[in-house]
């Protein structure tokens, strides 16, 4: 198979900060475009529906866009707010803009939280902040259309119940991961690290559409499910 040339764009717009990888740099424009016309269309939702943003519970939404549709969608499996699914519903919407565009490498990473489509492997770093582990290792994807998102209790200043270091979903898409990702994330906690992480990752397998799973808890990993090849980071 030809290789093709990979075009790399960083991308910010209000709180979403994106970098875009593709095939095409048509596409890329395809997937600002997408990012900026989701948002737009969620921030008119927010005005007319507050509760929407401030919710920590899952909602009902007969009548709205799709972004508010399946962050509904998303938060109502994983039993969080849906905000939790956000960055990871604008990410494939992105990817999906992508794809319709033509393009064959569409990789979309928001605030962490990531979706891809390839026709070749793609590597990514796991982050945990200051954690040992953060960017020493990451993933090689090979398994396509997938989502992956990561939560912490510790590093991260997105809401979180829990304690640990990293709480990291694969899934069919990023909006799921990320929802799933928040939910099991608020789960981590207590004396018992291994218990602990036995029962997040038995819960986040337990939720269709979730692939695989790997928490970082103090001094404990625990891995369940598909999970991607891990790889080294090089410096």
């Amino acid at each position: 198979m030809e290789t093709r040339k990979l075009f790399k764009q960083t991308f910010q717009f209000r709180e979403t900060n994106c970098t875009l990888i593709s095939d095409s740099e048509y596409a890329i424009e395809r997937a600002i475009a997408s990012i900026k016309h989701h948002r737009k269309l969620l921030e008119i939702y927010i005005r007319e529906n507050p509760k929407f943003l401030y919710t920590l519970n899952p909602v009902r939404v007969e009548n709205g866009p799709k972004i508010v549709k399946l962050m509904a969608e998303y938060a109502e499996k994983a039993n969080v707010g849906p905000m939790a699914a956000v960055a990871g519903v604008l990410a494939d919407l992105a990817v999906e803009g992508m794809h319709l565009a033509g393009s064959e490498v569409a990789v979309v990473e928001n605030g962490g939280e990531i979706s891809a489509i390839s026709n070749m492997p793609i590597e990514t770093a796991l982050l945990a902040g200051d954690h040992p582990l953060s960017k020493r290792f990451g993933f090689r994807l090979t398994e396509f259309p997938i989502g992956l998102a990561t939560s912490s209790g510790v590093y991260s200043h997105a809401l979180s119940f829990g304690e640990a270091e990293a709480v990291t979903i694969f899934a069919v898409n990023a909006g799921l991961a990320d929802a799933v990702a928040t939910a099991i994330g608020n789960m981590i906690k207590g004396e018992d690290c291994r218990e602990v992480v036995e029962k997040g990752v038995q819960k986040a397998l337990s939720i269709e559409g979730v692939k695989g799973a790997l928490i970082i808890y103090k001094d404990f990993v625990g891995v369940g499910g598909y999970v991607p090849q891990l790889v080294k980071v090089k410096d």
